[in-house]
């Protein structure tokens, strides 16, 4: 299995508009974060995690723009704000789109043209099938655990791939999830910053977690200005654990 990190980011993206701070005027293209999304890559099927509104840069310059499907962990606006550009998949068939059904529905209402009767020509045709945690599907033949995970009080999804976790936007995992995440290999997880904040985890919350999921591997992501430059938070981490970069692929078994 291959994981392409599109964005690792949070919602400002890095650098931050008009902040002057040693992150944003870093020259290093480590410390440049679009935001978050990831393509996992396995037997030949490529499955995109969140589509957020620098999609197309992302898959213009990714190392192949092939997509099968999305999975899509919540509506907010940086992870589906790039939905309308998936309308170059959508020429020959509606293209997938698996997601919960508030998730759904809020797609529908932020993107009413692509659900009418009657498409006006060149909309995106989306295909948006309902999902629902710990209940498994299938992805032409590559099994899909959904998984819940809590972001401040809203439900959203983490995703189990073979060996590998994908979660993002975590404020805090149930025992549930805890369950599922046993003998992972990879596991992606978010680190916003330093300090706590209210709907995401602090760099030392997602060490915590990821200490007790004790997975071989370990990246953060959806990182913003505020977790410091790469080179030096990279130094301080587990040997284990290490910052994920727009860019960056890495392989694990499925």
């Amino acid at each position: 299995m291959e994981i392409e990190f599109l964005g690792t980011g949070t919602s400002t993206g890095v650098p931050v508009i008009g902040c002057q701070c040693d992150t944003c005027t870093s020259a290093d293209p480590h410390d440049r974060r679009l935001r978050a999304s990831a393509i996992i890559r396995v037997k030949g099927i490529s499955i995109l995690i969140d589509c957020g509104p620098d999609f197309r840069e992302q898959m213009l310059r990714a190392s192949d723009h092939h997509i099968d499907a999305l999975l899509v962990t919540h509506s907010h606006y940086d992870h589906v704000g790039g939905i309308d550009d998936i309308r170059p998949y959508s020429f020959d068939a509606d293209f997938p789109i698996y997601c919960k059904d508030d998730v759904a529905h809020d797609i529908r209402t932020r993107l009413p043209y692509c659900f009418k009767e009657h498409l006006y020509p060149g909309v995106p045709k989306l295909d948006l099938r309902d999902i629902k945690p710990y209940t498994k599907f299938s992805i032409q033949g590559i099994d899909v655990l959904p998984m819940l995970i809590w972001h401040y009080k809203l439900p959203i999804l983490g995703f189990r791939i073979g060996h590998m976790a994908y979660i993002t936007d975590a404020k805090s995992i149930p025992e549930n999830t805890f369950a599922d995440l046993h003998d992972i290999d990879t596991l992606i997880i978010n680190a916003l910053r330093h300090k706590p904040h209210m709907s995401h985890m602090s760099l030392s919350e997602s060490l915590d977690a990821i200490n007790r999921i004790k997975p071989r591997v370990a990246y953060l992501t959806h990182m913003s200005h505020d977790i410091g430059l790469h080179d030096d938070i990279e130094r301080q981490l587990p040997d284990n654990v290490h910052l994920a970069y727009d860019g960056l692929t890495v392989k694990c078994p499925y």
